[in-house]
């Protein structure tokens, strides 16, 4: 995997320099010292992913990230001294397509490694051959889809917080929120929830016993081959992203068994989506009148006799972890 550094430090260069020429199959593509640097080498050989500073002279890693996925998009991290610390530049970065952000590191630390090798594997450029996954409906996990608007945050962590750490099912989640407060709002939860939470990266797949998130302003969709993507299509959806997009994707390919809840929010953004699960063989359930901020979406899909059942929020988890258990 070819490897470019962006980053106006010259400690931080070599630190990164060395941790990328450690591993066997990476090697460095080229190293940028300002923003406007890296988009203009970026254009010209277009590495499989850059480290890219966040404060830089010039133009920041911020403004360099928004010209490159425009230009010669490739893989983004962030790397920066102090992740909290500029949170918000971050995250106006995951805005426009990085993927991921990380301290800068020290010698022999291990974590930009680790980061590396995740995102390698995400594209296709692991160091190491695998055989192609071969997706059988007896192979895969249970899956929960779940969609949630105006009042979604609390009503998520309600059932969330019901499920255990051994939970053998993978969980999906789309919730109207604009993606500059995403990665905030996984933060918020992941502290209060006992599964692992993580925003959804292009290319990943459902993992038993993880949350995953919708994590742009891109309709989230379940491709052919059953990993994740990102589609600005269809333009004309208000919500973005779409329940609708996300549940009709998955009720399309998703081979093995699985829930679709649709809980409280404004407008009929997922009864569509939600009657293709229920049709597609789903056990699928709509958030009742009582327990709802806003009863609108979960109110059209059971117009739509979209839900096989119609539970209050409290009700919802227990019905999810009994349903994997048969499976």
């Amino acid at each position: 995997m070819r490897i470019a550094i962006a980053n106006d430090m010259f400690m931080a260069v070599e630190v990164l320099r060395r941790a990328v020429v450690k591993i066997p199959g990476y090697k460095l593509a080229w190293v940028a010292y300002d923003g406007a640097e890296a988009v203009s080498k970026c254009a010209a050989d277009t590495p499989d992913l850059i480290l890219m500073d966040v404060l830089m002279p010039s133009m920041d890693g911020v403004e360099a990230t928004r010209h490159i996925m425009r230009q010669s998009p490739c893989a983004i991290v962030m790397v920066t001294a102090s992740v909290n610390r500029y949170a918000a530049k971050i995250f106006e970065a995951m805005g426009y397509g990085a993927l991921d952000a990380i301290n800068t590191p020290i010698l022999g630390d291990d974590g930009l490694l680790n980061k590396i090798a995740t995102i390698a594997r995400l594209i296709g450029k692991s160091s190491y051959r695998r055989s192609p996954p071969v997706h059988h409906s007896k192979s895969l996990p249970p899956l929960i889809v779940i969609g949630a608007s105006t009042g979604g945050p609390q009503a998520l962590k309600t059932i969330l917080c019901q499920f255990p750490q051994d939970f053998p099912a993978a969980v999906v989640i789309v919730q109207h929120i604009d993606a500059q407060f995403v990665q905030g709002f996984a933060a918020w939860l992941n502290e209060q929830i006992p599964l692992p939470m993580q925003l959804a990266i292009a290319g990943s797949t459902p993992q038993p016993g993880k949350v995953l998130l919708a994590g742009t302003n891109l309709h989230l969709v379940m491709r052919s081959d059953l990993t994740f993507g990102y589609d600005k299509e269809p333009l004309h959806f208000f919500y973005r992203p779409s329940i609708d997009v996300f549940f009709k994707s998955v009720a399309k390919n998703w081979t093995g068994k699985g829930v679709g809840a649709l809980l409280t929010g404004m407008g009929g953004d997922g009864a569509q989506g939600l009657k293709q699960l229920r049709e597609a063989g789903w056990h699928t359930i709509a958030q009742d009148c009582k327990t709802c901020v806003v009863y609108g979406m979960p109110k059209v899909a059971v117009e739509l006799k979209a839900a096989v059942e119609v539970l209050p929020i409290e009700a919802i988890a227990s019905v999810c972890i009994q349903f994997t258990a048969k499976c």
